[in-house]
């Protein structure tokens, strides 16, 4: 009965509307920026390897690259390895397309929720910074009462994906993952994540943030030389899939009747949807991370951020679905997530590609819940208006990585794809109210790129 309600709800929040909305605003955003975000996407990358200015302890408690890090630690996750699979499977090659092109008009949403994270951060008593959507709606909006009633509810929301999606979900796909390389009691398994999430934790997000400015490169890196492999040995499908991701992509033929069921709006729908919930832009959670950056350029900080989503989707995502597609895979497997990429993996390098995936979800899964672990922190402080709740929080959190080890979460995840829902729509409220501060902060930033000051 809940499970059938919370489908509808479900089915209701990440229908066409929200789908549309999410991309939209990226699209006004993208026009209302004259395009910046796009065209300085190279400088971005480029400030993301270079080495950046130290500024005063005051100015943040992390450095910017340990920022993107933190932010891409809860990004890049379950969802670069099962989520591709889950969109190709649903809405076939051509979905891939339409996560490259919603990735795109990400790249806008997700510069100016780091652009207003850090231009409405405040510092709370223990000197730390605290910035997000929940600031922004606060500080930004010249309407406050709706301003502090949507930063609640925004707030409300992520407190409860930290514990969902961000914890629970993570921890049951690491304990999947471990059990498949090796005969490990699910309880072991959950009482070494609880006990590893607990002693990162406890140092706060510098200890997050040095720890993850570790974890995810090499992480990422070592997935993607291994997915690069498999795209290699099988090389000669890559034109023939390419092919089929754009066709897909853009097809109008029938699959189930209707314009509704054209191979192009069921790829469109599940490349949005799962692009989506692997990149996060538009969500509001990123820009979290990015308040906590040492910088005194709103701009600077908001362009390294926003290379976020094209690391997470234009990039791992990308070599996922290349390696997927040119194994053949699809073509005759019932698989579906993460057991299909380990299908296309062992394709190509026999039992050791599905070890390769296995640790790379255990990996990806746990920078995750470490990353949420942040974002729901600080959305409860905000709440309570204290500090003195954090070591409350980090020793329930750490304890519900051990109960999500062994739960059945079929309910989990619907719950917490409602609540990633709900998180979205009073950010997106936020990001279109107050676009024109974002703008300003754009185009500032670049007059002083003109004048050789940044």
């Amino acid at each position: 009965m809940i499970g059938e309600v919370l489908d509808k709800i479900y089915e209701l929040l990440w229908g066409a509307p929200m789908l549309i909305l999410l991309v939209g605003t990226g699209v006004f955003l993208t026009i209302r920026l004259r395009l910046l975000p796009l065209r300085n996407l190279f400088h971005a990358l480029k400030l993301v390897f270079s080495k950046q200015k130290e500024h005063k302890a005051e100015n943040g408690d992390i450095s910017p690259f340990q920022s993107l890090m933190t932010a891409l630690a809860a990004t890049i996750g379950t969802g670069n390895i099962a989520g591709v699979a889950t969109a190709l499977v649903l809405g076939g090659p051509g979905a891939v397309v339409w996560m490259w092109i919603a990735a795109l008009f990400g790249l806008s949403t997700k510069y100016a929720e780091s652009v207003l994270a850090v231009k409405f951060r405040e510092k709370n008593s223990e000197g730390e910074m605290c910035g997000g959507p929940m600031y922004a709606m606060k500080n930004g909006f010249k309407f406050k009462i709706l301003g502090k009633i949507l930063a609640a509810l925004f707030s409300v929301f992520t407190v409860i994906a930290s514990f969902g999606i961000g914890n629970m979900a993570q921890a049951n796909s690491i304990t999947t993952a471990v059990r498949s390389l090796a005969d490990v009691p699910v309880w072991l398994c959950g009482a070494l994540l609880s006990a590893m999430v607990m002693l990162i934790l406890i140092g706060g997000i510098k200890s997050i943030g040095r720890v993850c400015s570790v974890i995810v490169p090499t992480m990422a890196i070592g997935y993607i030389l291994c997915a690069l492999a498999v795209t290699a040995i099988n090389i000669e499908n890559l034109p023939r899939g390419l092919f089929e991701m754009i066709n897909g992509a853009f097809s109008f033929r029938s699959v189930s009747g209707g314009l509704a069921g054209s191979a192009a709006v069921i790829a469109m729908r599940a490349g949005v949807s799962r692009g989506v919930f692997s990149n996060e832009a538009g969500l509001g959670s990123a820009p979290i991370a990015a308040a906590a950056a040492n910088t005194d350029s709103p701009s600077r900080q908001a362009y390294i951020n926003m290379t976020g989503t094209f690391f997470d989707t234009l990039l791992v995502c990308t070599i996922t679905a290349f390696a997927i597609s040119s194994s053949g895979v699809l073509e005759y497997s019932k698989n579906t997530g993460a057991s299909l990429t380990i299908e296309a993996f062992e394709s190509a390098l026999g039992s050791f590609g599905g070890v390769i995936v296995a640790i790379g979800l255990v990996f990806f899964a746990f920078s995750t819940i470490i990353g949420w672990e942040y974002y729901g922190e600080k959305s409860l402080e905000y709440l309570l208006k204290t500090k003195k709740t954090a070591p409350i929080y980090r020793t329930v959190y750490s304890l519900v990585s051990f109960v999500g080890a062994s739960a059945h979460l079929e309910l989990v995840w619907r719950f917490s794809d409602i609540t990633n829902a709900l998180m979205a729509i009073p950010n997106l409220i936020c990001l279109l109210v107050l676009s024109d501060v974002a703008a300003k902060e754009c185009f500032r930033y670049q007059e002083q790129r003109k004048k050789g000051i940044q």
